[in-house]
């Protein structure tokens, strides 16, 4: 884990990287290289592909008012950790799912369970 290094971006680096580009339910930053990615109810599930393509295993919630850690390691849900650079979350005015402009109407149709 490094603490000091700040997020990727505001949104999925892997959704946005994308050709179309993709759509997310929630974001996840790694806590180790501060690459966000959607969470595995989100149709790329890019935050678990990226924990199991680097081994970096611990990521925390890039969502408002969470500050939880998932080891996909272990499995294991930490309820909280060490502070991360800023910024902690997503932007407020960013939407859920998101971005705006990217999520089909039908999105509820789209997530994994």
């Amino acid at each position: 884990m490094d603490p000091s290094v700040p997020p990727s971006g505001t949104g999925c680096a892997d959704c946005d990287a994308a050709d179309p580009q993709g759509w997310w339910f929630h974001l996840r930053r790694c806590a180790e290289c501060g690459h966000i990615g959607c969470c595995d109810s989100s149709p790329g599930q890019h935050a678990s592909g990226h924990a199991a393509a680097s081994g970096h295993r611990l990521a925390r919630s890039f969502e408002p008012g969470e500050e939880w850690f998932w080891d996909y390691g272990e499995e294991v849900l930490y309820e909280s950790g060490p502070a991360l650079a800023a910024p902690e979350h997503r932007p407020l005015t960013q939407a859920v799912p998101g971005p705006a402009g990217r999520v089909p109407e039908d999105w509820t149709q789209h997530l994994h369970q």
